[in-house]
C-alpha cells in the first residue's frame, strides 16, 4: 500500500498511520521525523534546511522533496508507505508524483480525514504534554480525577503554546488555505477517499479499510 494521509491538525493522521502501518505492513513516513533526523545527523540536506529554519523562513520545496526522496529509497519503504504531512501544496504533489514515477512506485490512494472544525478545536485545546516523559494526553480521555499529572509517570501536564485556541484557529486557517486546492487536485485525478473521522481511531480505521476495499 502506498498512501498519503491528508487532514487538519488534530484529525488523527499520526494515529491512523500507526494503526494502518501494522495492517498493511508498510512504513509510516512523517515529514516531521524526516526533518528531525536530517537535522540531528547533520546531513547535507539537513544542514541546508537548518539554515532556513534558523532564519525563521520556510524550507524550500526542493529541500523537502529531496529529504522525502531519500527516505523513500530506504529498505522499509520498499513494501509501501503512509505519507503523513506531505505533500502540503500542489507544487509538492506534482513533484511527489514525478518522484514516484521515477522510483516506479505509483500512489494507491489519498485519504482525507474529514472532521468538523469545532471538534478539532475542542480536541486540541484539551491536549496536554507531560514535562517529565514528554507523552501527549487529552483531558477528554483521562479517566483519573486529577488531570494535572501524567497518568503514566505522574509528571506535570501542561498546555503547549501552540495548543492555545487562537493559535489553533490560525493553524486551521493556514491548513485550509494550503490544502483545499490539493484536495481538489487529488480528487480530479481519482485518487481521493474522504473519510469522516470524528469517531474512535478504530472505527475510523475500519472506515478507511472499507473505502479502500
Amino acid at each position: 500500500m502506498r498512501m498519503v494521509l491528508l487532514g487538519a491538525p488534530g484529525s488523527g493522521k499520526g494515529t491512523q498511520a500507526d494503526l494502518l502501518k501494522d495492517k498493511y505492513r508498510c512504513a509510516h513516513i512523517s515529514t516531521g521525523d524526516i526533518f528531525r533526523r536530517n537535522l540531528s545527523e547533520k546531513t547535507e540536506l539537513g544542514v541546508k534546511a537548518g539554515e532556513f529554519m534558523n532564519r525563521g523562513e520556510l524550507v524550500p520545496d526542493e529541500l523537502v522533496i529531496g529529504m522525502v526522496k531519500d527516505r523513500l529509497r530506504e529498505p522499509d519503504a520498499s513494501a509501501g508507505f503512509l505519507m503523513d504531512g506531505f505533500p502540503r501544496t500542489i507544487p509538492q504533489a506534482e513533484a511527489f508524483g514525478a518522484m514516484l514515477d521515477e522510483l516506479k512506485t505509483p500512489l494507491d490512494a489519498v485519504v482525507l480525514l474529514d472532521i468538523d472544525e469545532e471538534i478539532l478545536v475542542k480536541r486540541l485545546t484539551n491536549r496536554r504534554t507531560c514535562r517529565a516523559c514528554g507523552k501527549i494526553w487529552n483531558l477528554l480521555s483521562i479517566k483519573a480525577e486529577n488531570k494535572t499529572v501524567c497518568p503514566e509517570c505522574a509528571g506535570e501536564l501542561y498546555q503547549r503554546d501552540d495548543d492555545a485556541e487562537a493559535v489553533i484557529r490560525n493553524r486551521l486557517k493556514v491548513y485550509h488555505d494550503q490544502t483545499s486546492p490539493l484536495v481538489s487536485w487529488y480528487a480530479k485525478i481519482g485518487k481521493l477517499y474522504t473519510i469522516e473521522a470524528s469517531s474512535s481511531p478504530d472505527e475510523t480505521m475500519a472506515k478507511i479499510q472499507a473505502a479502500l476495499g
